[in-house]
């Protein structure tokens, strides 16, 4: 168990290591949720063993250039990738006004557990490996969703997440789980530390030196697809692909 706050966020490549990759297959997909349906976007790079489903933050959408840079870094590392949403566009506009929907953490969770579900039950992807990637209240639920899942979920990645508000979810996680914090983000990293502190499973915690929340400052995004495409490469490949 490992906590690190020495990331440079310097890295080469300065924006253009994922610019020219293409997966074997490719396809938008609806995916049911209880009473909702869900849009995303599947995409498996030729020979992957994993899938990583990204569960974003309030604010986003699976079309956030952010994500989908990190998403096509971590399809260059040989995973595959589900970007969607967790909320309708219905609730989206509805939460722009409430701002409640965004914090409602077991709603977020119960539907990427259902994404999970989606996964397991298609024949494309059901063979392999799954792992979460998580940004801001998504990480939360990313969380909260492993602890449910169990070791059927093989690795958890969070980006300037909020893994504190998982709560007691935090103890029953078995997944190896990265956290990702910018070193500038002085309130997140404080939350990040008391979360990392819960969670008993194998863990590190990582600080991007110079960074702010959204890791917009130059290799700072780099940097965290990097960290995420290691950590996905290490523990979704470890045992081959999941069995049924």
């Amino acid at each position: 168990m490992k906590k690190q706050p020495i990331v440079d966020s310097e890295m080469r490549g300065g924006g253009t290591l994922a610019a020219h990759f293409d997966p074997a297959v490719f396809c938008e997909v609806r995916i049911p949720c209880g009473s909702v349906v869900l849009d995303g976007e599947l995409a498996i790079p030729t020979g992957a063993e994993g899938v990583v489903v990204f569960a974003h933050g309030s604010g986003s959408s699976r079309r956030s250039p952010r994500n989908q840079f990190v998403a096509r870094v971590i399809r260059e590392s040989g995973s595959a990738t589900l970007l969607f949403d967790l909320l309708t566009a219905e609730e989206e506009v509805e939460d722009e006004v409430t701002g409640s929907l965004r914090f409602d953490i077991g709603l977020l969770a119960g539907r990427l557990v259902e994404v999970t579900r989606w996964l397991i039950m298609k024949p494309v992807t059901r063979a392999l490996g799954i792992g979460y990637f998580g940004a801001s209240t998504g990480a939360a639920a990313a969380l909260m969703a492993a602890a449910e899942a169990g070791d059927r979920i093989r690795a958890v990645v969070s980006r300037g997440g909020r893994p504190d508000l998982a709560g007691n979810a935090l103890s029953r996680v078995v997944s190896p789980t990265l956290l990702i914090v910018g070193g500038l983000d002085d309130v997140v990293i404080r939350l990040n530390e008391e979360a990392f502190a819960s969670l008993c499973c194998e863990k590190e915690m990582k600080i991007v030196e110079g960074a702010t929340h959204l890791f917009e400052e130059r290799g700072a995004l780099e940097s965290v697809a990097q960290l995420a495409s290691g950590w996905f490469c290490k523990y979704l490949r470890r045992h081959g692909p999941a069995e049924d």
